[in-house]
Order: structure tokens, then sequence, then C-alpha cells
């Protein structure tokens, strides 16, 4: 990995997807035993939680009721 000039890194896809890290989740850099380590920050909201809070009241019941999942689905995807 390189450190860009802001001083970021990108982890690597298949490190992400072994340890279930996702846009949005929230991390924190902390030295142990004089080394860097990646952790989740503690109490930060889980990517589920994210997108419940993001869908919740985004579509009232008269608006999807007789609707199929699809529907639903591209409703709130905004297709």
């Amino acid at each position: 990995m390189v450190l860009n000039s802001k001083g970021q890194v990108t982890i690597p896809a298949r490190l992400r997807a072994k340890y279930g890290l996702h846009a949005g989740d929230e991390v924190e850099v902390v030295e142990v035993r004089g080394a860097l380590q990646i952790v989740r920050r503690e109490g930060s909201e889980s990517r589920g939680r994210r997108l419940v809070r993001r869908l919740r009241n985004t579509a009232t019941a008269a608006e999807v009721a007789g609707l199929s999942t699809d529907q639903i689905m591209a409703l709130l995807r905004g297709d």
C-alpha cells in the first residue's frame, strides 16, 4: 500500500471483503507495540443499521400497496 499526499491508504478489496469492511464504515488507526493497526471504531453504526436509518420512512404503505418486491426495490433505489 502507498500513503498518498493526504495521508490516505487504500485497503485492498480482498482484505475489505475478508473483514467485512464497507464504504462508510468507521475505522481508527491505533498504535499497538510500535505498529499501526486499522480497527473498526468501537460503538460505530453497522452497515445494516446505516441502511435501515437511510431507508426508514422513505415510502408509505399507500405508496407501495400492490407493488411487487422488485417494484418496491426500484422505487427505493430511485430507478
